[in-house]
Protein backbone atom coordinates (compact mmCIF):
# COMPACT_ATOMS: atom_id res chain seq x y z
CA UNK A 1 0.00 0.00 0.00
CA UNK A 2 1.41 3.66 -1.02
CA UNK A 3 2.06 5.98 1.69
CA UNK A 4 0.88 9.09 1.19
CA UNK A 5 2.66 12.14 3.29
CA UNK A 6 0.25 14.44 5.06
CA UNK A 7 -0.02 18.08 4.48
CA UNK A 8 2.22 18.81 7.06
CA UNK A 9 4.44 16.19 6.26
CA UNK A 10 4.77 17.64 2.95
CA UNK A 11 5.57 21.92 4.57
CA UNK A 12 7.98 20.50 6.96
CA UNK A 13 9.91 19.00 3.48
CA UNK A 14 9.52 21.64 1.93
CA UNK A 15 10.91 24.01 4.39
CA UNK A 16 14.17 21.13 4.84
CA UNK A 17 14.51 21.59 1.69
CA UNK A 18 14.98 24.84 1.09
CA UNK A 19 17.29 24.86 4.39
CA UNK A 20 19.45 22.56 2.67
CA UNK A 21 19.44 25.36 -0.51
CA UNK A 22 22.82 27.21 0.01
CA UNK A 23 21.75 29.44 -2.53
CA UNK A 24 18.10 30.77 -1.08
CA UNK A 25 19.77 30.33 2.47
CA UNK A 26 22.94 32.75 2.53
CA UNK A 27 21.05 35.40 0.54
CA UNK A 28 18.36 35.12 3.31
CA UNK A 29 20.76 35.40 6.03
CA UNK A 30 22.96 38.07 4.34
CA UNK A 31 19.78 40.52 3.70
CA UNK A 32 18.82 41.54 7.27
CA UNK A 33 22.66 43.32 7.37
CA UNK A 34 22.51 44.43 4.16
CA UNK A 35 19.02 46.27 4.68
CA UNK A 36 20.96 47.59 7.90
CA UNK A 37 23.57 48.74 6.01
CA UNK A 38 21.60 50.52 3.11
CA UNK A 39 19.23 51.94 5.45
CA UNK A 40 21.67 53.70 8.57
CA UNK A 41 24.49 53.75 6.28
CA UNK A 42 24.05 54.08 2.52
CA UNK A 43 20.89 56.37 3.02
CA UNK A 44 22.56 59.59 4.91
CA UNK A 45 26.15 58.92 2.90
CA UNK A 46 23.80 60.25 0.12
CA UNK A 47 21.97 62.64 1.07
CA UNK A 48 25.34 64.13 3.32
CA UNK A 49 27.26 63.95 -0.75
CA UNK A 50 24.23 65.10 -2.20
CA UNK A 51 23.53 68.05 0.31
CA UNK A 52 27.20 69.11 0.23
CA UNK A 53 27.11 70.17 -3.51
CA UNK A 54 24.13 72.04 -2.99
CA UNK A 55 23.00 75.31 -1.42
CA UNK A 56 20.71 73.96 0.91
CA UNK A 57 19.90 75.40 4.21
CA UNK A 58 17.15 75.04 6.77
CA UNK A 59 15.40 78.11 5.32
CA UNK A 60 16.00 77.04 1.48
CA UNK A 61 15.44 73.27 1.24
CA UNK A 62 15.63 73.60 -2.97
CA UNK A 63 18.81 71.91 -3.95
CA UNK A 64 20.50 74.19 -6.28
CA UNK A 65 23.92 72.66 -7.57
CA UNK A 66 27.07 74.40 -6.29
CA UNK A 67 29.83 72.28 -7.08
CA UNK A 68 32.73 71.92 -4.57
CA UNK A 69 31.75 75.54 -2.93
CA UNK A 70 30.94 73.99 0.12
CA UNK A 71 34.42 72.41 0.81
CA UNK A 72 36.48 75.47 -0.18
CA UNK A 73 34.38 77.83 2.05
CA UNK A 74 34.46 75.21 4.95
CA UNK A 75 38.07 74.69 4.36
CA UNK A 76 38.95 78.43 4.21
CA UNK A 77 37.62 78.88 8.16
CA UNK A 78 39.85 78.94 11.07
CA UNK A 79 37.25 76.79 13.18
CA UNK A 80 37.63 73.80 10.36
CA UNK A 81 41.03 73.79 10.29
CA UNK A 82 41.72 73.73 14.00
CA UNK A 83 38.75 71.12 14.17
CA UNK A 84 41.30 69.17 11.58
CA UNK A 85 44.06 69.35 13.61
CA UNK A 86 42.67 68.72 16.50
CA UNK A 87 41.02 65.56 15.50
CA UNK A 88 44.53 64.19 14.17
CA UNK A 89 46.10 64.99 17.42
CA UNK A 90 43.06 63.33 20.05
CA UNK A 91 43.46 60.26 17.70
CA UNK A 92 46.63 59.34 17.88
CA UNK A 93 47.57 60.99 21.14
CA UNK A 94 44.66 58.99 22.59
CA UNK A 95 45.72 55.43 20.53
CA UNK A 96 49.24 55.52 21.04
CA UNK A 97 48.62 55.50 24.71
CA UNK A 98 45.08 52.90 24.29
CA UNK A 99 47.51 50.55 22.77
CA UNK A 100 50.33 50.65 25.00
CA UNK A 101 47.85 49.96 28.09
CA UNK A 102 45.88 47.95 26.39
CA UNK A 103 49.12 45.64 25.90
CA UNK A 104 50.04 46.13 29.63
CA UNK A 105 46.31 45.09 30.77
CA UNK A 106 46.32 42.35 28.44
CA UNK A 107 48.57 40.67 29.63
CA UNK A 108 47.88 41.27 33.62
CA UNK A 109 44.42 39.95 32.55
CA UNK A 110 45.81 36.81 30.56
CA UNK A 111 47.05 35.50 33.65
CA UNK A 112 45.36 33.69 36.92
CA UNK A 113 45.40 35.69 40.03
CA UNK A 114 42.92 36.48 42.65
CA UNK A 115 40.18 39.07 41.68
CA UNK A 116 40.48 38.60 38.17
CA UNK A 117 36.52 38.85 37.81
CA UNK A 118 37.26 41.90 39.64
CA UNK A 119 39.86 43.32 37.44
CA UNK A 120 38.01 42.67 34.48
CA UNK A 121 34.33 43.99 35.01
CA UNK A 122 36.65 47.29 36.37
CA UNK A 123 38.32 47.71 32.91
CA UNK A 124 35.24 46.79 30.94
CA UNK A 125 33.06 49.28 33.23
CA UNK A 126 34.30 52.07 31.33
CA UNK A 127 33.06 50.86 27.77
CA UNK A 128 29.77 49.43 29.33
CA UNK A 129 28.54 52.70 30.70
CA UNK A 130 26.60 54.95 28.36
CA UNK A 131 29.08 57.52 26.86
CA UNK A 132 27.44 60.51 27.62
CA UNK A 133 26.33 59.51 31.41
CA UNK A 134 30.31 58.49 31.68
CA UNK A 135 31.35 62.23 30.12
CA UNK A 136 28.78 63.70 32.54
CA UNK A 137 30.60 62.01 35.33
CA UNK A 138 34.18 63.16 33.80
CA UNK A 139 32.29 66.82 33.37
CA UNK A 140 31.55 66.82 37.51
CA UNK A 141 35.53 66.07 38.13
CA UNK A 142 37.01 68.29 35.67
CA UNK A 143 34.79 71.28 37.14
CA UNK A 144 36.24 74.75 37.57
CA UNK A 145 35.14 75.16 40.88
CA UNK A 146 33.77 71.76 42.56
CA UNK A 147 36.18 69.26 41.32
CA UNK A 148 37.38 66.64 43.66
CA UNK A 149 40.58 66.14 41.50
CA UNK A 150 41.30 69.84 43.05
CA UNK A 151 40.56 69.27 46.12
CA UNK A 152 42.83 66.18 46.30
CA UNK A 153 46.15 68.36 44.61
CA UNK A 154 45.65 70.93 47.42
CA UNK A 155 45.60 68.62 50.32
CA UNK A 156 48.86 67.25 48.30
CA UNK A 157 50.48 70.52 48.52
CA UNK A 158 50.54 70.47 44.65
CA UNK A 159 48.05 73.53 44.07
CA UNK A 160 47.93 76.49 46.41
CA UNK A 161 50.14 79.23 47.27
CA UNK A 162 53.81 78.19 46.47
CA UNK A 163 52.78 75.29 45.28
CA UNK A 164 54.30 73.28 42.29
CA UNK A 165 50.97 74.18 39.47
CA UNK A 166 50.03 77.98 40.93
CA UNK A 167 48.64 79.60 43.74
CA UNK A 168 45.30 79.06 42.55
CA UNK A 169 43.02 76.41 44.11
CA UNK A 170 41.61 75.50 41.26
CA UNK A 171 43.37 74.49 38.17
CA UNK A 172 40.60 75.25 35.69
CA UNK A 173 41.04 72.13 33.46
CA UNK A 174 38.10 72.71 30.89
CA UNK A 175 39.11 76.77 30.95
CA UNK A 176 42.74 76.89 29.26
CA UNK A 177 43.45 75.20 26.43
CA UNK A 178 46.29 72.73 27.05
CA UNK A 179 44.61 70.98 29.90
CA UNK A 180 41.13 71.03 27.76
CA UNK A 181 42.94 69.50 24.87
CA UNK A 182 44.39 67.15 27.58
CA UNK A 183 41.01 66.45 29.41
CA UNK A 184 39.44 65.43 26.09
CA UNK A 185 42.13 63.07 25.10
CA UNK A 186 42.68 62.02 29.16
CA UNK A 187 38.81 61.01 28.86
CA UNK A 188 39.02 59.29 25.04
CA UNK A 189 41.56 56.98 26.62
CA UNK A 190 38.67 56.12 29.31
CA UNK A 191 36.25 54.98 27.15
CA UNK A 192 38.34 53.14 24.23
CA UNK A 193 40.58 51.49 26.58
CA UNK A 194 38.39 48.73 27.48
CA UNK A 195 37.70 47.63 24.09
CA UNK A 196 41.02 47.55 22.92
CA UNK A 197 42.22 45.18 26.19
CA UNK A 198 39.26 42.92 25.49
CA UNK A 199 40.57 42.40 21.92
CA UNK A 200 43.94 42.03 22.79
CA UNK A 201 43.04 39.55 25.75
CA UNK A 202 41.30 37.53 23.22
CA UNK A 203 44.28 37.38 21.28
CA UNK A 204 46.85 36.23 23.72
CA UNK A 205 44.57 33.08 25.39
CA UNK A 206 44.44 31.94 21.76
CA UNK A 207 48.21 31.24 21.72
CA UNK A 208 48.91 27.82 22.08
CA UNK A 209 49.94 26.88 25.51
CA UNK A 210 52.21 24.36 24.27
CA UNK A 211 54.31 27.15 22.20
CA UNK A 212 54.59 28.74 25.67
CA UNK A 213 55.65 25.79 27.65
CA UNK A 214 58.43 24.71 24.98
CA UNK A 215 59.60 28.60 25.06
CA UNK A 216 59.59 28.28 29.18
CA UNK A 217 61.56 25.04 28.90
CA UNK A 218 64.05 26.33 26.60
CA UNK A 219 64.88 28.85 29.57
CA UNK A 220 63.04 31.90 28.11
CA UNK A 221 62.36 34.68 30.63
CA UNK A 222 59.13 36.54 30.91
CA UNK A 223 59.75 39.48 28.97
CA UNK A 224 61.87 37.31 25.93
CA UNK A 225 58.69 35.13 25.45
CA UNK A 226 56.82 38.26 25.76
CA UNK A 227 58.41 40.14 23.20
CA UNK A 228 59.61 37.30 20.80
CA UNK A 229 56.34 34.91 21.17
CA UNK A 230 52.98 36.88 22.14
CA UNK A 231 52.97 40.34 20.85
CA UNK A 232 54.60 39.19 17.26
CA UNK A 233 51.34 36.86 17.28
CA UNK A 234 48.72 39.29 18.02
CA UNK A 235 50.20 42.05 15.72
CA UNK A 236 47.20 41.25 13.35
CA UNK A 237 44.88 41.72 16.55
CA UNK A 238 47.00 44.54 17.67
CA UNK A 239 46.24 46.20 14.30
CA UNK A 240 41.94 45.41 14.21
CA UNK A 241 41.66 46.78 17.90
CA UNK A 242 43.96 50.04 16.53
CA UNK A 243 41.83 50.64 13.92
CA UNK A 244 38.53 50.49 16.07
CA UNK A 245 40.10 52.70 18.43
CA UNK A 246 40.46 55.08 15.41
CA UNK A 247 37.32 54.99 14.26
CA UNK A 248 35.67 55.56 17.67
CA UNK A 249 37.41 58.13 18.65
CA UNK A 250 38.06 60.49 14.94
CA UNK A 251 34.06 60.17 14.55
CA UNK A 252 32.93 60.36 18.17
CA UNK A 253 31.35 63.79 18.97
CA UNK A 254 30.05 63.44 22.64
CA UNK A 255 33.07 63.60 24.59
CA UNK A 256 33.72 67.05 23.46
CA UNK A 257 30.64 67.84 23.30
CA UNK A 258 29.62 67.51 26.99
CA UNK A 259 33.04 68.58 28.53
CA UNK A 260 34.09 71.91 26.40
CA UNK A 261 31.27 72.47 23.28
CA UNK A 262 34.25 72.96 21.56
CA UNK A 263 35.92 76.10 23.74
CA UNK A 264 37.70 77.65 24.92
CA UNK A 265 37.04 79.34 22.03
CA UNK A 266 37.30 76.75 19.57
CA UNK A 267 40.19 75.18 20.61
CA UNK A 268 39.29 71.81 21.58
CA UNK A 269 36.60 71.46 18.56
CA UNK A 270 36.67 68.37 16.62
CA UNK A 271 35.08 67.93 12.95
CA UNK A 272 31.84 65.76 14.21
CA UNK A 273 31.34 68.31 16.90
CA UNK A 274 31.58 71.59 14.08
CA UNK A 275 29.88 69.90 11.48
CA UNK A 276 26.68 69.65 14.32
CA UNK A 277 26.99 73.31 15.06
CA UNK A 278 27.42 74.27 11.32
CA UNK A 279 24.90 72.13 9.96
CA UNK A 280 22.10 71.65 12.63
CA UNK A 281 22.45 74.60 15.31
CA UNK A 282 23.75 77.36 12.24
CA UNK A 283 21.23 75.72 9.85
CA UNK A 284 23.77 75.59 7.29
CA UNK A 285 22.76 72.03 5.98
CA UNK A 286 25.42 71.92 2.40
CA UNK A 287 28.59 73.21 5.22
CA UNK A 288 27.39 70.64 7.63
CA UNK A 289 27.29 67.70 5.26
CA UNK A 290 30.90 68.84 3.03
CA UNK A 291 32.88 68.75 6.90
CA UNK A 292 31.09 65.61 7.81
CA UNK A 293 32.26 64.49 4.08
CA UNK A 294 36.17 65.09 5.23
CA UNK A 295 35.97 62.42 7.84
CA UNK A 296 34.91 59.77 5.25
CA UNK A 297 38.32 59.54 2.92
CA UNK A 298 40.77 59.73 5.96
CA UNK A 299 38.71 57.06 7.88
CA UNK A 300 38.73 54.44 4.33
CA UNK A 301 42.41 55.45 3.66
CA UNK A 302 43.52 54.59 7.41
CA UNK A 303 40.78 51.28 7.10
CA UNK A 304 42.71 49.88 3.80
CA UNK A 305 45.62 50.80 5.19
CA UNK A 306 45.40 48.88 8.69
CA UNK A 307 43.93 45.93 7.22
CA UNK A 308 46.62 45.30 4.60
CA UNK A 309 49.11 45.56 7.70
CA UNK A 310 47.05 43.18 9.60
CA UNK A 311 47.22 40.62 6.72
CA UNK A 312 50.30 41.34 5.64
CA UNK A 313 51.70 40.50 9.60
CA UNK A 314 49.10 37.33 10.00
CA UNK A 315 50.73 35.57 6.39
CA UNK A 316 53.78 36.53 8.14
Amino acid sequence: MAVVDTPAEKRSGFFTGLADREEILAPAFLAPAVAYIILLVGVPVTLAIAFSVTDVTVGDTSLDFVGLANFRAVFQTPQFRRALVNSVVFTIAAQVIVIILANVLAVILAEDFRGKWLARFLIILPWATPISLGTIGWLWMLDSTLSPLDWVMVQLGLLGPGSLFGPSDHMNFLGKEFLAMASVTLVHIWRVLPLATVILVAGLTSIPNDLIDQAKVDGGSFMRILFRIKLPLILPIMAIALLFGIVFTFTDMTVVYVLTRGGPVYYTQVLPVWSFYTGINGGALAQGAAIALFLFPVLLAVAILMLQMARRMEVN
